[in-house]
């Protein structure tokens, strides 16, 4: 009799449950009901995004990606300006959707988080003053380098025997080497390269070891267990990728007719086709 008059119930409660799962993980729903795409950026490390002098709102390459982005999935992108370490927990707990932040496929990350396909490969290089006499990462084996903290900056710099010196910002890490702190700055590429010019006019003048710290792929970070979300969103980097859009983004913030002069030499890949060392 017991068992009996249990068994109702305990279906009913089981029922509720997996409506309430299904709901949980279906995220891409509940952004088609919202009508918007939360998107997390970096709050303030140009050119990917930070506020404009002038009229405060957001701009730069993450904003651009994170518009067109949401154009492509039929919402309208909300951008969160987040810190260098809030990007993946704050996919996690769900306060954003996505984060396009520079943000670098890693081993702890992938455990926490899922990743798009790639729409550039990243490169972690070291900046030093310009009176070093070293040439290659080797040298910097066991010195003190900085950079932002939760950082694949910062991973790079353990990967390499260094002692990390971490920061909120790269303006600090920048001036760490300025003041003496520690003898080079890691960073991206483009923001090592802009911090090379910036010594130029401006304290102790640097210069960037030519020798790739590390390579990453970058991607769109998003919660796990979301299969229909992931397909949007590689389908629309695809389909920004065809369309020129993602071209046309990198050469406004930091192509070859900018500060930075890089050209974006990878299209949006499968992770699974590229071959590359994980970071931890």
């Amino acid at each position: 009799m017991f068992q009996a008059s249990r068994l109702p119930r305990m279906t009913a409660i089981a029922g509720l449950l997996a409506l309430s799962f299904a709901a949980q993980a279906d995220q891409w729903q509940d952004m088609v009901q919202r009508k918007e795409l939360k998107c997390g950026t970096f709050a303030d490390v140009p050119p990917f995004a930070a506020p404009d002098p002038k009229t405060r709102e957001m701009v730069g390459f993450d904003v651009d990606m994170c518009n067109t982005l949401a154009k492509h999935l039929g919402l309208t992108a909300t951008i969160t300006p987040l810190s260098v370490e809030a990007r993946v927990p704050e996919v996690k707990m769900g306060r954003v959707d996505l984060t396009v932040a520079n943000l670098a496929y890693t081993k702890s990350r992938g455990e926490q988080i899922q990743f798009s396909d790639p729409y550039y490969i990243a490169k972690e290089m070291l900046a030093v003053k310009a009176t070093d006499t070293a040439t290659t990462k080797a040298e910097y084996k066991g010195k003190r380098l900085s950079s932002t903290k939760g950082s694949t900056s910062e991973l790079s710099i353990k990967m390499n025997g260094s002692e990390p010196v971490t920061f909120q910002d790269t303006g600090s890490a920048y001036m760490a080497v300025q003041q003496n702190k520690s003898v080079g700055v890691v960073a991206n590429t483009m923001t090592i390269t802009k911090l090379v010019n910036q010594s130029k006019t401006a304290g102790v003048e640097l210069k960037m070891i030519k020798d790739p710290m590390v390579f990453q792929p970058i991607g769109v970070g998003m919660k796990k267990d979301e299969p229909v979300l992931l397909a949007k969103v590689n389908a629309a980097l695809l389909a920004m990728d065809k369309a020129g859009e993602i071209d046309a983004i990198w050469a406004k913030w930091i192509g070859p007719n900018t500060e930075f002069k890089l050209v974006r030499e990878e299209k949006v890949t499968p992770l699974a086709d590229l071959k590359f060392e994980l970071l931890p």
